[in-house]
C-alpha cells in the first residue's frame, strides 16, 4: 500500500544530473509502461486534462543568415519563400487580439534574425509593452541575445524567450555551423540572468540517432534550471532545404520522445509544436497522455503549416480537454489589466472553455 505515494513522490523530484544510460533505458520502456510512467509524472504537476495554448506570428520572415538545414528562412535555400518587412505594430497588435479571441493565453513573436540589432529594440520593446496590455503572456524568438539585450526585454515586460538548442550537442555540427552549441546556451544564460522564463527546445525527425534525441533532452534537463517550456518539434520538410528529403522519424518514436521530456522535466510544459498538421488525432491523444501539455493554436506556424485552430477545438472537445488559465504575471501592470477587464467583462466570457465550439468556426 505504500508503493504508490512513493511512485508519486519521486515523480515531483526534478533533477539535473540525467546519464545517458538512464534515458536510453526510458527510451527502451514497453510502451505501455513508458506512456504509464510519464502519466503518472504528468498528473504530480499538472492537471491532465488541461493544455496550454500559445499564438505564434512571424513578424519578421525570411532572409536569415543562418545555415540551419531545417529551415526556410534561410536565405541560403532556394525554397521560394519571399522575404517579409517588419510588421507594422498595429498589425501585430491586431492580431494579438485575434489569437486571444481564439482563446490563446500566450502569444509568441518570431523574427528570422541572427540576433536583433540595437536599432531593433525600441520596435520589440514597444510590442511586448502593446501585447501585455491585452492581458496575453508574451513570447519573442529573436535569435542570440547579449546580457543587455535580455535585459532590456525584460524591463519591457516579456514573460519568455524561445531559443531552442534544436538537436544533441554530438549531431548539432551536422545541422548548423554558423553559431555553435555554446552560443545558444549563452543566450539561454542571460535568459535567465534577466529574469525571463525560458522557452527552449528542439526537433527531432532530421535524420539524428535515438541517442542523439536522448542527447538533446539530457542538454535541455541538465541546464542549471529547467526550461518552463519545452517545445517538441517534428521536422517539416520544406523543399528547398538540405533536409526535405531526409526519412521519416517513425511516430511511436516521436510519442516516446514526448513521454521521455515529461518524465526528464516534469513541471516544465512540453509543447507538441511544429509536425502537428501530419498527425492525426490519435496520434495527437497519445502525445496529450505521454504528458504533451502546449500546443500553438493557429493555420502558420512561422512559415509552415498547423492545424486550423477549429480543428484543435473539435478535437479538445472529443478528448475533454480544456485550455489552460494564464496563473502566473511577470508584473503588476500585467495583473492590473487583468482586473480591469474582469470587473469590465464576466469570468464566464473572459476565458475561453475549449469543450465549447465558437460559433464563429462553425
Amino acid at each position: 500500500m505504500t508503493a504508490a505515494p512513493q511512485f508519486v513522490s519521486s515523480a515531483r523530484e526534478i533533477r539535473n544530473d540525467w546519464t545517458t544510460a538512464e534515458v536510453e533505458a526510458l527510451f527502451a520502456m514497453p510502451f505501455n509502461d513508458l506512456l504509464f510512467k510519464a502519466q503518472t509524472v504528468h498528473r504530480a504537476h499538472f492537471d491532465p486534462n488541461e493544455v496550454q495554448v500559445s499564438t505564434l506570428l512571424s513578424i519578421k520572415t525570411g532572409a536569415c543568415p543562418e545555415d540551419c538545414k531545417y529551415c526556410p528562412q534561410s536565405a541560403r535555400y532556394d525554397t521560394g519563400l519571399e522575404k517579409e518587412r517588419l510588421m507594422e505594430v498595429e498589425k501585430v497588435i491586431e492580431r494579438a487580439k485575434e489569437a486571444k479571441a481564439a482563446g490563446s493565453t500566450r502569444f509568441c513573436m518570431g523574427a528570422a534574425w541572427r540576433n536583433p540589432k540595437e536599432r531593433d529594440m525600441p520596435y520589440v520593446t514597444r510590442l511586448i509593452s502593446e501585447v501585455k496590455k491585452l492581458g496575453l503572456e508574451t513570447c519573442m524568438t529573436l535569435g542570440m541575445l547579449s546580457r543587455e539585450q535580455a535585459t532590456a526585454l525584460k524591463q519591457a515586460g516579456l514573460d519568455y524567450y524561445n531559443h531552442n538548442l534544436d538537436t544533441s550537442p554530438e549531431y548539432y555540427g551536422d545541422i548548423i555551423t554558423t553559431r555553435t552549441y555554446q552560443d545558444r546556451l549563452n543566450t539561454l544564460d542571460n535568459v535567465r540572468h534577466a529574469g525571463m522564463n525560458v522557452c527552449s527546445g528542439g526537433i527531432v525527425g532530421m535524420g539524428e540517432s535515438g541517442k542523439d534525441r536522448a542527447g538533446l533532452l539530457i542538454a535541455l534537463a541538465n541546464l542549471p534550471q529547467q526550461p518552463e517550456s519545452v517545445p517538441i518539434n517534428m521536422l517539416v520538410k520544406v523543399e528547398g532545404t538540405p533536409l526535405d528529403n531526409v526519412d521519416d522519424l517513425e511516430p511511436f518514436e516521436f510519442i516516446r520522445t514526448i513521454a521521455v521530456a515529461r518524465i526528464m522535466m516534469p513541471a516544465s510544459h512540453v509543447r507538441l509544436s511544429a509536425g502537428r498538421e501530419d498527425m492525426n488525432e490519435q496520434m495527437q491523444a497519445l502525445c496529450f497522455m505521454a504528458g504533451a501539455n502546449s500546443i500553438f493554436y493557429g493555420c502558420k506556424l512561422l512559415t509552415t503549416s498547423n492545424p486550423d485552430t477549429h480543428e484543435d477545438v473539435r478535437l479538445f472537445k472529443k478528448l475533454g480537454i480544456n485550455t489552460e488559465r494564464t496563473r502566473d504575471y511577470s508584473d503588476e501592470a500585467h495583473a492590473q489589466t487583468l482586473h480591469e477587464e474582469i470587473a469590465e467583462r464576466n469570468t464566464a466570457d473572459l476565458f475561453y472553455d475549449a469543450t465549447k465550439t465558437p460559433a464563429a468556426h462553425i
